[in-house]
């Protein structure tokens, strides 16, 4: 069924989809079945895995498993039968899959090379990764160190800049049939410095490091769905004793993730357009609407960084609480109401009081949802 509804939401054959995979610790508090104890997480639990796409939030497939197992159990399997079935439907549509370094490991490198998708996985760092990137280490420190200096010396002084370096090289570890291409980045800020590795076969991560880099690290933002789902709406409340009745409780409280995603994409504002660089966007009558500067048009919004991404994001949730909140947000703004219902012989009357601050948010769900959800739910770019 999520499969299904998943095509459903595409109202043309996509051409690429990025999928990111995700182990959710769910501690268990008392003698459920399959709940073990797992000695990184330091709990009894479940480990569930959880396999989102990145273009439009929702959950694709998920799978329930013991707490002892180890991060990529299963996942090869998975991401078979989400390929095959994907193809059945858009056999041209190219396929990107995501995960950290608990899913790096061979099989999962094996499966996606023999179904012809690309991935980047995270590596773990050993002594010979180590060794292959203590020069660029090296040149982060002393690039940091020189942009410290300059900070010092400015008047007013101005914070530094922490120092990002990229590469990249062959590399094959023991076990491995063949080398893969492995990405490094070395950092150096003001809390000292870090390492990280990932191994990928997406196209142009041999000339364009960097950027490969980066767009794995946005696999954060579908951590934010997973957060989400764990904590807002209490993926982990897996009380019952059977195992087959948890696993039903997760895909309960998945459907009711995707329906908030589905529901915040339908009712999102795209953000007003500006025609001056010191323009601001008009006022509105909607209820925590934040004046919005132009430059957060001028420029897109992947070319933002730092502060100024911050900022745009901001400014973006206080515009459009619905269309950017989450479940707690929908919860305070438009579930948790106080109403009088009034029953006749003919009706059933819910009355609402005409002061209650968010009545706008309310009738503007209304009016969106008074006509069926159209196919598919775009989400402003920005």
């Amino acid at each position: 069924m999520f499969l299904d509804q998943f095509v459903a939401s595409f109202d043309t054959a996509p051409r690429h989809l990025t999928f990111d995979l995700d182990a959710v610790d769910d501690p268990a508090h008392g003698h459920q079945q399959l709940t073990f104890w797992h000695g990184y997480y330091d709990q009894n639990q479940y480990l569930p895995l959880v396999i989102t796409c990145a273009d439009n939030d929702q959950f694709v497939m998920l799978s329930l498993r013991p707490g002892n197992v180890h991060t990529a159990l299963g996942a090869d399997d998975d991401l078979t039968y989400l390929v095959t079935r994907l193809r059945q439907v858009w056999p041209d549509v190219a396929l990107h899959f995501r995960g950290d370094c608990g899913f790096g490991v061979p099989a999962m490198y094996d499966v996606c090379e023999r179904l012809r998708v690309s991935y980047t996985f995270g590596l773990s760092a050993n002594a010979v990764l180590q060794r292959e990137t203590e020069d660029l280490l090296a040149e982060a420190v002393a690039a940091y160190e020189a942009d410290r200096q300059a900070a010092r010396q400015q008047e007013p002084a101005r914070p530094t800049v922490p120092s990002r370096l990229f590469t990249g090289f062959w590399y094959q570890a023991g076990t491995w049939p063949q080398p893969r291409w492995v990405v490094a980045k070395a950092e150096a800020n003001d809390r000292g410095t870090k390492r990280r590795f990932v191994v990928t076969n997406r196209p142009g991560a041999v000339a364009l490091p960097g950027p490969t880099y980066d767009e794995y690290a946005e696999r954060d933002e579908s951590e934010n769905r997973n957060k989400e789902f764990k904590c807002d709406l209490a993926m982990d409340r897996l009380s019952d004793h059977r195992f087959v009745a948890n696993y039903f409780r997760q895909y309960l409280h998945a459907a009711a993730m995707n329906l908030l995603v589905r529901l915040r994409r339908f009712i999102a504002e795209p953000l007003p357009t500006q025609t001056a660089a010191n323009d601001t966007a008009p006022a509105t009558s909607q209820p925590g609407e934040t004046m919005l500067p132009a430059d957060a048009a001028c420029v897109p919004v992947e070319a933002l960084t730092g502060a100024e991404r911050q900022r745009h994001f901001r400014l973006r949730r206080q515009r459009d609480p619905l269309g950017e909140g989450q479940p707690c947000t929908w919860r305070s703004l438009l579930i948790k109401v106080a109403a009088e219902v009034v029953v006749s012989t003919r009706r059933i009357v819910i009355r609402l009081s005409s002061s209650w601050p968010h009545l706008n948010w309310y009738r503007r769900v209304c009016e969106r949802v008074h006509t069926p959800l159209p196919m598919p739910v775009p989400h402003p770019s920005g």
